[in-house]
């Protein structure tokens, strides 16, 4: 299901409606001159009917704290001696570019011209 419906359903939510329909979404979808399918707006209002928003939005934040939070990092350990490793390497990689840069410039070919 495309996220651009359940924005739309949202939108329609937030401007009052109780219970959005898919002509709603329908509408909301038209005033940006995204493409509308009627299949889907009228599953997402099917799946939704009888359901506050505001409630299942509160359920799927409580479901999403299981994941955590992404990256994070490692251990404290492991981040000093790998955070000094990684540095070296990016330092060398700037070093690269640059020379690169240099060569690039010292040419004389102008593609347009």
């Amino acid at each position: 299901m495309g996220m651009k419906y359940v924005a739309a359903y949202l939108m329609a939510a937030l401007a009052g409606k109780e219970s959005p329909s898919a002509e709603d979404i329908k509408s909301i979808l038209d005033s940006v001159e995204s493409e509308y399918d009627e299949s889907i707006a009228s599953k997402l209002v099917s799946e939704l009917e009888g359901k506050v928003v505001h409630e299942v939005v509160a359920a799927g934040k409580e479901k999403l704290k299981g994941f955590g939070g992404g990256g994070g990092g490692g251990p404290v350990a492991a981040a000093g001696g790998g955070a000094a490793a990684a540095g070296g390497a990016a330092e060398k990689k700037e070093e690269k570019k640059v020379v690169e840069e240099e060569e690039e410039e010292e040419m004389e070919f102008d593609l347009f011209g």
